[in-house]
C-alpha cells in the first residue's frame, strides 16, 4: 500500500479539529466517498482528535490518498502525540469506556467507522492511531 500527497495538520485546539475534519472531506470528495462515508471519516477523526488535545495537549494528523495493490483508492489517516500513552489499549478500545466521563465514540467508535484501524502506544512516549477507508 502507498500513501501520497500527506497532509499534515497540527491538533492543538477544537480549531484544528475543525481544519483537520474539513481537509478530510475534501479529499474523500475528490477521492469519490459518498456523503455518508465523508461524515464517518470526519466523525472518527473528531473522536481521535479530541483524545489528543484532552489527554496530550497536541499532536498532529496527517491526511493521504492510499492505494492497495489491487489499484483500489482510499484514504489514509495517521494521528499520533507525543502525550503520556495508553497503559491498557485492550481496556481503552472497550465500547463505552471513558476516563474523562464524556459520552463520546471513543476509540472503539472510530474503529467502527473505518475500515481499517490500528493503535500503537507506549506509556510516557505517545500513541499513533492508524485509520483508512477505502472508496467502494
Amino acid at each position: 500500500m502507498v500513501v501520497a500527497d500527506e497532509v499534515h495538520i497540527p491538533i492543538a485546539s477544537e480549531a484544528d479539529i475543525l481544519t483537520a475534519r474539513r481537509e478530510a472531506r475534501s479529499l474523500a470528495a475528490k477521492l469519490g466517498f459518498w456523503s455518508v462515508e465523508k461524515m464517518f471519516i470526519a466523525m472518527a477523526i473528531s473522536e481521535i482528535a479530541i483524545n489528543i488535545i484532552q489527554y496530550a495537549g497536541k499532536g498532529e494528523i496527517i491526511l493521504g490518498n492510499a492505494v492497495r495493490g489491487d489499484g483500489s483508492q482510499g484514504i489514509s489517516i495517521i494521528a499520533r502525540d507525543e502525550g503520556p500513552g495508553i497503559e491498557n489499549v485492550e481496556l481503552a478500545m472497550q465500547e463505552g469506556y471513558s476516563t474523562s466521563g464524556r459520552p463520546g465514540l471513543g476509540l472503539a467508535g472510530a474503529k467502527r467507522l473505518m475500515d481499517e484501524f490500528e493503535i500503537t502506544s507506549e506509556p510516557g512516549k505517545g500513541t499513533t492511531v492508524t485509520m483508512k477507508k477505502w472508496v467502494r
